[in-house]
């Protein structure tokens, strides 16, 4: 299978619409089978892609995905930087507490996404958006 994607150079993605959101999982997948991730752990990944490009267009108002490679000399990743210029998350502490919902969906979201990948990072102001990165390495 041909994706026609550069794996060997970070690959971006506006995250506008629906559809982009649609792109962003697929670019994932694409990325997280090179890398050689297990199933189970691709399937970590796009859904926490999922999840966060969502919540980047919906909370954030549209922003950027960036998905690159990552070698820390004895296994490979997939790291992930989502961005936005939205009003940035009020309460950083709630808005990662299981439960807690701002949309009426369940209240993964955030939490879900966290526990989903192996390193989570998450910065937020109302003056710049919400920046987080988020990386899943092979086993």
């Amino acid at each position: 299978m041909t994706t026609g994607v550069d794996l060997g150079q970070p690959q971006a993605q506006a995250i506008r619409s629906d559809e982009d959101v649609v792109r962003v999982r697929q670019l994932v997948r694409a990325v997280a089978v090179a890398v050689k991730l297990s199933l189970v752990d691709q399937t970590k990944v796009v859904t926490a892609a999922s999840e966060l490009a969502r919540n980047t267009l919906v909370y954030g108002g549209g922003g950027s995905v960036e998905v690159v490679i990552v070698d820390n000399g004895r296994r490979k990743g997939v790291q992930i930087v989502f961005a936005d210029s939205g009003p940035g998350i009020p309460d950083l502490d709630l808005a990662l507490t299981d439960g807690y919902t701002t949309g009426g969906g369940l209240g993964l979201g955030l939490s879900g996404a966290r526990r989903l990948v192996d390193e989570f990072q998450i910065e937020t102001s109302a003056e710049t958006g919400t920046r987080i990165t988020v990386t899943k390495w092979s086993r």
